[in-house]
């Protein structure tokens, strides 16, 4: 029995690895966003997807979000959020990680992309909190656009954050309740190389990095 036990905590330490992994430089998560928009941004749902872009306050992009699972499951990755300024341009990123758990037989590794585009500044509020539990905070509403997400346009166009998610080359509906999307305050440090809060960077616009010129660019691309 001892040795039953030894081998599932083994092979879910296994199976929970790429997502430890996952933690890289700041430059290679704001990198790898740019690379996500670019990816996300094409078709018919990348198309639906860069008009809430257009009218969004801010945007928070997770280029690599894992989800593993046998016996005991979690998803989890890093994330930037930019918002946009008065002038129409993009700020530089701060940064964030999304993450979530659950128990229960479940097999596989998968990854996705996820973007979500806040459209109120209750949302972008909410969001510059250090912690932010999806599906905790009642009076907002976060809706999911995607295929095979039934009225997701219609109930899209009052909400405070509007989800986007691609897996594995395909478009689809990944929800974002229980998640919980956390501040990482030591990358952005080490990005800047002082410290500023998240609000400091995204809104007050006090974060410069040349770095994230391709990032800022690419925004404005499809959400100018």
């Amino acid at each position: 029995m001892k040795r039953l036990l030894l081998g599932l905590s083994l092979a879910a330490a296994t199976l929970a690895t790429p997502i430890a992994a996952i933690a890289d430089t700041p430059q290679h998560l704001v990198d790898s966003a740019t690379l996500s928009i670019e990816s996300m941004m094409g078709g018919t749902e990348g198309t639906q997807a860069q008009e809430f872009l257009r009218r969004a306050k801010a945007v928070v992009i997770c280029p690599n979000i894992f989800r593993a699972g046998f016996i005991i499951g979690g998803e989890g990755g890093g994330c930037v959020m930019t918002s946009r300024g008065a002038d129409g341009s993009w700020s530089n990123p701060a940064f964030y990680t999304l993450g979530s758990g659950s128990f229960g037989f479940q097999a596989g590794i998968q990854n996705a992309q996820i973007m979500m585009m806040v459209m109120t500044s209750g949302g972008l509020n909410a969001l510059l909190n250090s912690q932010f539990k999806f599906g905790a905070d009642a009076g907002l509403t976060v809706a999911t656009l995607g295929a095979g997400v039934n009225g997701s346009m219609s109930t899209a166009l009052d909400a405070d954050i509007v989800s986007f998610s691609k897996s594995q080359g395909l478009y689809g509906g990944v929800s974002l309740q229980g998640s919980i999307l956390s501040n990482n305050s030591a990358d952005e440090q080490s990005y800047y190389g002082s410290a500023l809060d998240a609000r400091q960077i995204v809104v007050d616009m006090q974060g410069s990095n040349q770095g994230a010129t391709p990032l800022r660019e690419t925004l404005q691309k499809y959400g100018g």
